[in-house]
């Protein structure tokens, strides 16, 4: 099993949910309003009078097979519009409840 950590620019939120559902993957959690700055470049996402844009993160855990397939969608969604900002990790799972 993998985990997939994935932190995008509020605008993205039910992109990403329908992009999960689409792909047959039901379960995930979101945490709303986070702040935070890339490494590389883009505007900082602070929900600030300064920087009024925030992000959202959201974790799912999966399947292998689907995981690289989720990452892969993840990918072409950021390549589309990389001005609004989207990191995704992939973590292995070692146990789980």
């Amino acid at each position: 099993m993998k985990a997939i950590f994935i932190a995008y620019n509020q605008a993205y939120n039910q992109e990403i949910v329908e992009l999960l559902e689409k792909m047959g993957q039901r379960g995930y959690t979101v945490w709303q309003e986070v702040g935070g700055r890339g490494s590389v470049d883009g505007e900082p996402h602070l929900g600030s009078h300064a920087w009024p844009t925030q992000n959202h993160v959201l974790m799912t855990v999966l399947e292998d097979a689907l995981a690289a397939k989720v990452m892969d969608a993840l990918r072409r969604t950021d390549e589309e519009n990389k001005a609004l900002g989207l990191r995704a990790y992939l973590l292995p799972v070692e146990d789980a409840i």
